[in-house]
């Protein structure tokens, strides 16, 4: 397995509510790698920690065998690019407006769109379905086209590492399912390392390649969906009696009943 990025014993210390040491972490190249666990257990942590938005205390994170710590805001950009939990702002901005800030990285302050900028503009447009709703107003668009216009302006900054905390939140069903399904065309098809949060675990077992599973700040187990999904962590970490089941389109996690209150 090759390590896009690495955390080296990485400490991180957020006053005396919580606290992350000694994290040993690879997370592979080319696979969709999810983290999931309890509700403050240091899921969104880990992302911010390797999108360099928080510093750990000790420790290093790497990204392809380089210190962040080494690496510039504007390379770092064009290496990584994350779309945050619930985006907001730019709310009177049309879609294609929008999917272009995608290309700031790539150009000095002010400057105007060269033609390798439409390009990838048009390419993220495409890939995510939004050609029709080019110049649609992002405030007229429903839940599932607006995630897809800021999926889209992350994919036209054109890095190799996208990283999502939470995308499916607030979604319906159909809509959280074809982001995914979007998700898992773009690592197919363009290589495209992901690494992103996810509360569903029957989402996280089917979609996932590679899984990291958090608790109290700590790292509990990684390894492919079928490694980490068994009766014994979801009882230990997620508190349920669940089934686990083997289908075409990857491992299925049926919750049966809380642990708690299961005899």
């Amino acid at each position: 397995m090759t390590a896009i990025t690495a955390l080296e014993n990485v400490t991180f210390i957020r006053k005396r509510s919580f606290e992350m040491k000694g994290l040993q972490l690879e997370i592979p190249e080319g696979k969709i790698t999810t983290i999931i666990g309890p509700n403050g257990s240091g899921k969104s942590t880990i992302l911010r920690l390797i999108m360099r938005l928080l510093a750990p205390n000790e420790g290093k994170i790497m990204l392809n065998g380089t210190d962040l710590k080494n690496i510039s805001a504007k390379n770092l950009a064009r290496e990584m690019t994350m779309l945050s939990q619930s985006p907001d702002g730019l709310i009177d901005v049309v879609v294609r407006d929008l999917v272009s800030y995608g290309r700031m990285p790539y150009k000095s302050w002010l400057g105007t769109m060269e033609k390798d900028d439409e390009l990838a503009v048009d390419w993220a447009m495409k890939v995510c379905n939004l050609e029709e709703l080019a110049y649609r107003p992002l405030h007229t668009l429903s839940g599932g086209e607006k995630q897809r216009a800021w999926l889209a302006m992350a994919l036209a900054q054109k890095t190799p590492i996208l990283l999502l905390d939470e995308p499916t939140t607030y979604l319906d069903i159909s809509h959280q399912l074809e982001l995914l399904d979007l998700l898992k065309q773009l690592n197919r098809d363009f290589d495209m390392s992901i690494i992103l949060v996810l509360h569903d675990l029957n989402q996280a077992a089917g979609y996932s390649d590679h899984v990291i599973v958090c608790e109290d700040g700590e790292i509990q187990r990684t390894g492919t969906p079928e490694a980490v999904f068994t009766k014994d962590l979801l009882r230990d970490i997620f508190k349920i009696e669940a089934e686990i089941h083997t289908t075409e389109r990857g491992l299925r996690v049926l919750p049966i009943a809380s642990a708690k209150f299961h005899s």
